[in-house]
């Protein structure tokens, strides 16, 4: 640790020690600009050696229980590293000088737990449904969902998860010390959106340092720190997946990636199903190129909304969709209609252009039995428009037609019988 970051973190614990507490609202709003403070309390934390390490775990305790929103989260950013420190001095079996970071871990637990008034909190969340739509999905886009008699009883009821009540703890041994961390980091998680991108940096590299120290992947990842492996929980895995899913729509995409990679790798090793189940979920959602996310402004997880022109199915049952069917059965019914009134009309018409035709070199008066008939024909198409009618009156017309060919041939008609 260079000099003048030992400088500057000791200005800022003497700085704390003599302001008053009017100033301590506009003391905070400045805080959150010193870029080079943050930077060497970190390296004070890497340090578990350092003499300072213990009078900054003093004084960010005092800004989480100074009540002030902005120091706590000041306080909250280094959550991930303190955590770190105190898994690998764990490992190592050096606690003794971990005291001050343990002590940081379990007062920020405790003030936690309860409310104001000193009672046990119970956290509680509602698991969403699916068929109700959300700004995560539509119930149209995920298919059919019929409606048995079991669906129809819990049609309404909505499934709550309680957290809680937690009980106080006095140190952390190897039996509490996962619960600890793990409410720990649920709390850290619902402060993502107010967390620097050196939070989430850190965040990220705790991740996968947690998960392949002690594995062959710490020499891919060319890792030099300690090489034991640290135990974890299911539950603990799968608060960290929370914070580098966050992470990758807020301008970590890189480090996110390679620290969901080795929880992966870390829970396919331990055989956890929530870890895997979780894991897998954010990897196949993730989009084929990696996001441009601003680092400045309000961040928060991209979704995609599905368009509401596609919440009707288009094999759904409407008022508009049985409109249409009978239009098109009365369309159907029309063009049937007519193309059949052609068809009878032309036929008669060539049948007796034909005839006409072929007995047109028998003389004057076959051109002028042709002529008649021809008016004949055009008489009958003017008065019979009707094609039943038409079809009643061809018969008759090729029985005239017939007697004409025998009276011209010298042959007798035959008798239609008494009158």
């Amino acid at each position: 640790m260079l000099t003048t970051e030992k400088g500057v973190v000791e200005e800022w614990l003497s700085e704390f020690k003599t302001l008053p507490e009017t100033s301590l609202s506009e003391y905070a709003e400045n805080l959150k600009d010193k870029s080079t403070l943050v930077s060497s309390l970190y390296k004070v934390i890497q340090e578990p050696q350092s003499d300072l390490l213990e009078p900054v775990c003093h004084q960010l305790f005092e800004f989480y229980r100074s009540g002030e929103k902005k120091l706590l989260l000041f306080t909250l950013q280094f959550l991930p590293e303190l955590m770190w420190c105190y898994l690998t001095v764990s490992a190592t079996w050096k606690r003794h000088s971990t005291g001050c970071i343990e002590a940081l871990l379990l007062g920020v637990y405790n003030l936690e737990i309860v409310d104001k008034q000193g009672h046990n909190k119970v956290l509680s969340f509602t698991i969403p449904s699916l068929s109700k739509p959300s700004v995560y999905h539509e119930p149209s886009s995920i298919g059919s969902m019929a409606l048995t008699e079991s669906a129809l009883c819990q049609h309404g009821l909505s499934k709550v998860v309680y957290s809680g009540p937690h009980p106080q703890r006095e140190m952390l041994t190897a039996q509490n010390r996962f619960e600890v961390l793990t409410f720990l980091l649920l709390c850290y998680n619902a402060a993502l959106t107010y967390m620097p991108n050196v939070s989430l940096q850190s965040l990220c590299q705790i991740c996968s340092r947690i998960c392949i120290c002690g594995y062959p992947r710490q020499h891919v990842r060319k890792y030099k720190g300690i090489n034991i492996r640290i135990p974890i929980s299911s539950e603990f895995m799968v608060q960290m997946l929370t914070g580098v899913y966050f992470a990758f729509y807020n301008g970590e995409w890189d480090m996110a990636e390679m620290a969901l990679e080795d929880v992966l790798y870390r829970a396919q090793l331990e055989l956890f199903p929530e870890p895997l189940l979780v894991a897998n979920a954010i990897k196949t959602s993730l989009p084929a190129v990696a996001m441009q996310s601003s680092k400045e402004g309000k961040r928060c997880i991209q979704v995609e909304i599905t368009p509401t022109s596609s919440r009707i199915s288009r094999n759904a049952v409407t008022s508009m969709s049985i409109r249409g069917h009978r239009w098109k059965r009365h369309e159907q019914d029309d063009n049937s209609n007519d193309s059949a009134d052609p068809g009878i009309l032309v036929i008669p018409e060539l049948s007796v252009t034909k005839v006409a035709g072929e007995r047109a070199g028998n003389g004057e008066k076959s051109k002028a039995l042709g002529e008649n008939d021809a008016q004949h024909v055009q008489g009958v198409q003017e008065t019979a428009p009707d094609p039943r009618a038409e079809s009643k009156g061809l018969p008759e017309l090729r029985r005239q037609k017939s007697v004409r060919r025998m009276m011209e041939d010298g042959l007798s008609p035959p008798s239609r019988g008494p009158l």
